[in-house]
Parts: C-alpha cells; sequence; structure tokens
C-alpha cells in the first residue's frame, strides 16, 4: 500500500513539472466523459420539464398552423432538442424556417421562462 501511494505521488509530480500533451488531453476527455455520464446518471430532471413547456405553449396553438404544431410538439419533445431549439433559434436569434416570425417569437417566449433551469 505504501508503494503504490508513493508511486502515485511520484507520478503526480512528475506531471505536474513535466507535463504530457497527449495525457493531459486524454485526462481532459475522460473526465469530461465522467462528469457527462455522473451528471445523466444523477440528474433529477427538476429543472426544465418538456411538457410543462409544451403545455404553456398549447394555450398559442389557435395562431399555429398544423405543420408548425407539429414541430413544436418536435421541438417540445424532450429537454435536450428544447435547449437546442432555444440555442440556435432563440439566442442566435437566427429565424427557424418551420415557424412564422410570430409563432418563433412565442415559443422562444415561452422557453425562456424556462431559461434558468437549463
Amino acid at each position: 500500500m505504501k508503494k503504490l501511494l508513493i508511486l502515485i505521488v511520484s507520478a503526480a509530480v512528475f506531471l505536474h513539472f513535466y507535463p504530457q500533451p497527449e495525457l493531459t488531453q486524454w485526462y481532459n476527455e475522460q473526465k469530461e466523459s465522467m462528469l457527462t455520464s455522473f451528471n445523466n446518471a444523477t440528474d433529477t430532471k427538476v429543472r426544465l420539464n418538456a411538457k410543462k413547456v409544451f403545455s404553456d405553449l398549447e394555450l398559442s396553438f389557435n395562431r399555429f398552423s398544423p405543420e408548425e404544431i407539429e414541430y413544436a410538439t418536435q421541438v417540445t419533445a424532450n429537454r435536450d432538442s428544447i435547449i437546442e431549439f432555444y440555442k440556435a433559434s432563440c439566442e442566435a436569434y437566427k429565424p427557424d424556417y418551420n415557424f412564422q416570425a410570430a409563432n418563433q417569437k412565442t415559443v422562444c417566449k415561452t422557453i425562456s421562462k424556462y431559461h434558468k433551469y437549463f
């Protein structure tokens, strides 16, 4: 046990004073992968509920075309698709040609109410 501890400390000291770019890159990739898997495993899904966003949007569906309603259903299918749509169309202020401009504003405004929960 003592030899293992000495080996770990010596490896840490060596890597601290003589950094290895390939090893550092591999370490960062593994760390990111582990953090992502821990985040997915321990996520409580409290932050953003796709059903709640869809139910808030349903109040405005009388101004939407059937194709827009179908696309809104796809956008609000899960948290990841909502976040992806918000970043691509709302934060970037890019028009999404699946919605009319006014309807896209409505969708973005509805999602932005939950932006702090992303």
